[in-house]
């Protein structure tokens, strides 16, 4: 039993790949993440415009509560003015409640298009360690850079030999249009949409 069981382990061939490496070296990341950004730019400009109109709100009631407390016009005057203040003050509640909605509805779907985004990604890179590892014979691929639950390394040793990372990023990257081959100066900060103190 011992020796079909050592049998077994010696035919198994097995390489590895650095998954971190992959990734992030992976064209389809980058314009991933150029997307997600653009995207997140437009929901930050969004959610600017609608906190400045939130606050030019805030200063309209401020000057209908102001003008309420004029004493030199008439009572009825001031009642109206009253009742315009108590119009905007819901206006800025109702506004409020808006923008704390759009703020989580906003992360909510960046948060889902970027777990789309990474599986997709996820899956072109093991179909295409899948490929090579065939094609070269390995019965067995390990992440190099995976840890167990314990956080600790998975892969406590590797030669480096069967390492299959440089050639699998090459076959990645080999249909990448010209214009993502070369580094960019752009750095695109990230969103800033927080849930504002209200």
């Amino acid at each position: 039993m011992t020796w079909l069981s050592g049998s077994a382990l010696a035919q198994q061939k097995i390489a590895t790949v650095d998954m971190r490496k992959l990734f992030d070296g992976y064209w389809k990341t980058k314009q991933a993440e150029t997307a997600l950004n653009d995207r997140k730019a437009e929901l930050d400009k969004e959610d600017r415009g609608f906190v400045d109109n939130l606050q030019r709100t805030r200063d309209e009631y401020q000057k209908l509560l102001d003008s309420a407390a004029d004493q030199a016009i008439s009572a009825d005057e001031r009642d109206k003015r009253k009742q315009a203040a108590a119009d905007k003050y819901t206006e800025i509640k109702d506004s409020q409640t808006a923008i704390v909605q759009f703020e989580r509805q906003a992360q909510a779907t960046l948060g889902a298009q970027t777990q789309r985004m990474r599986s997709d990604i996820l899956k072109e890179i093991q179909a295409a360690v899948t490929t090579k590892a065939k094609a070269a014979g390995y019965t067995i691929v390990v992440d190099s850079t995976a840890d167990t639950v314990n956080q600790t390394p998975f892969l406590l040793y590797t030669d480096g030999q069967n390492d299959l990372t440089a050639a699998v990023l090459a076959q990645l990257n080999a249909g990448a249009p010209i214009d993502l081959n070369k580094p960019s100066d752009l750095v695109v900060p990230p969103l800033t949409i927080t849930t504002n103190s209200l």
